[in-house]
């Protein structure tokens, strides 16, 4: 697995905020706003975001959520407002109207497909609510995915975490994102959690969803990247490899422009 060194770190830090800043300012709005999770993404990319001198709005968003996550945003919240005056923060508690959503749609007997079906939801309540806050408040929804979430697996919800303005961290690594992270200074507590999305209300991790370690699964991108198949691997390497390409394939939809049918003129 490649990673980077501590100067192109420092580097990754320096050109992530001044993009973020020249878009913003560009963009003419007046800063940023970030939903905080409890994980390195939301918390890398917030700092990132701190570090533009413009204003910034993280947001909690519980749903019937577990309270290490909540307790782990909150020590980075408070933090965060420590280090950087530009820094507010509100929590939009959505668990009622979550509840509410429930109680008026169907369902099924294929209890897999509903709590897939209620754990997007929860992604794409927290994005709408993320743009209730840019809106009344001039600013850009600043997305926490990372490279081998946005453009490897496609782990994310379309039009849930996946709807946003700009992507400060899409072109690094989760490793890469930790190593930020370390040089960041964001809460140790954060950076030794196992990784997870908290979509389901309980305590499954990326891994136990993916079937893989994001170690992994970088490793196998970059194999793919290198136009290998599964034939080159045994073991493990081929498991993992065959994981990587079936997410990549059932989850390309996310990755492409939307299809439009167009008509011959």
């Amino acid at each position: 697995m490649t990673k980077i060194s501590t100067f192109q770190v420092e580097d990754a830090n320096t050109q992530i905020v001044d993009w973020l800043k020249i878009y913003a300012e560009n963009a003419k709005v007046n800063g940023f706003v970030i939903g905080i999770s409890g994980g390195v993404d939301s918390a890398v990319t917030s700092t990132l975001c701190a570090q533009t001198g413009l204003q910034v709005l993280c947001v909690e968003m519980p749903i019937h959520q577990a309270e290490s996550h909540v307790t782990r945003g909150r020590e980075h919240i408070d933090q965060l407002k420590i280090r950087y005056t530009n820094v507010n923060s509100i929590q939009a508690d959505l668990t009622s109207v979550f509840d509410t959503f429930k109680s008026v749609v169907p369902h099924t007997s294929d209890i897999l497909k509903v709590n897939l079906a209620l754990a997007n939801t929860r992604a794409r309540l927290r994005m709408t609510t993320l743009y209730y806050f840019a809106g009344i408040q001039g600013l850009l929804v600043a997305g926490t995915g990372n490279k081998v979430e946005d453009f490897g697996v496609g782990f994310y919800t379309k039009y849930g975490d996946g709807g946003v303005d700009v992507s400060p961290i899409a072109d690094l690594m989760k490793s890469e994102v930790f190593l930020l992270g370390k040089y960041l200074k964001v809460p140790e507590s954060i950076l030794t959690a196992a990784p997870t999305d908290g979509l389901f209300g309980d305590d499954r991790t990326d891994e136990d969803q993916l079937g893989a370690s994001y170690d992994e699964l970088e490793w196998a991108m970059l194999q793919d990247e290198s136009k290998k198949s599964v034939e080159d691997f045994s073991g493990r390497e081929k498991i993992v490899f065959e994981i990587y390409k079936r997410l990549n394939f059932v989850n390309r939809h996310k990755m492409i422009a939307i299809p439009v049918c167009k008509i011959k003129k």
